[in-house]
């Protein structure tokens, strides 16, 4: 009986409500994104994250920080995670084991990298002189980008 007293605490409404929206995002993320691809996925996500925080310390450094701009970036950002989506959808089209979907988020992680090194260098933060080389050309057009802005005080 004491039990069955002690389940009172765990079969809660709050908790029914998160076991369903659980049940519910993880079918959909298995569907869209296929399963067995979370640590890939993880890294993606990982990786936006922080090109996002270097972007801000970098718009901060050098005063071209813009709350309009970094709003304007949450579209391209969904459009960025739902990339890989399409990949894999497209692979179960047409019945590649996966070719589409790892294609695209490795080129997405690889693009993501760039940025968010050409952001730390735009920052300030230290790398290595062979990373800065690497992606000279991203932080040329990132920093021509924040020239272009009117700074703010």
């Amino acid at each position: 009986m004491k039990f069955l007293h002690s389940l009172d605490s765990i079969a809660t409404p709050a908790n029914g409500w998160a076991a369903t929206t659980g049940a519910l995002v993880s079918s959909v993320f298995h569907y869209f994104y296929g399963t067995n691809r979370q640590d890939i996925l993880v890294v993606l996500f990982f990786m936006i994250a922080l090109d996002w925080i270097t972007g801000v310390s970098a718009s901060k450094k050098d005063l071209s920080y813009s709350s309009e701009y970094g709003l304007a970036r949450i579209p391209r950002t969904l459009f960025i995670m739902a990339l890989p989506a399409v990949g894999n959808l497209l692979d179960r089209v047409m019945g590649t084991p996966g070719f589409l979907f790892y294609g695209v988020t490795f080129a997405l992680i690889y693009h993501t990298w760039t940025s968010l090194t050409a952001n730390a260098h735009r920052a300030g933060w230290p790398m290595p002189k062979s990373i800065e080389r690497l992606v000279s050309a991203e932080i040329k057009a990132k920093t021509e980008r924040a020239q272009r802005k009117e700074p703010r005080v």
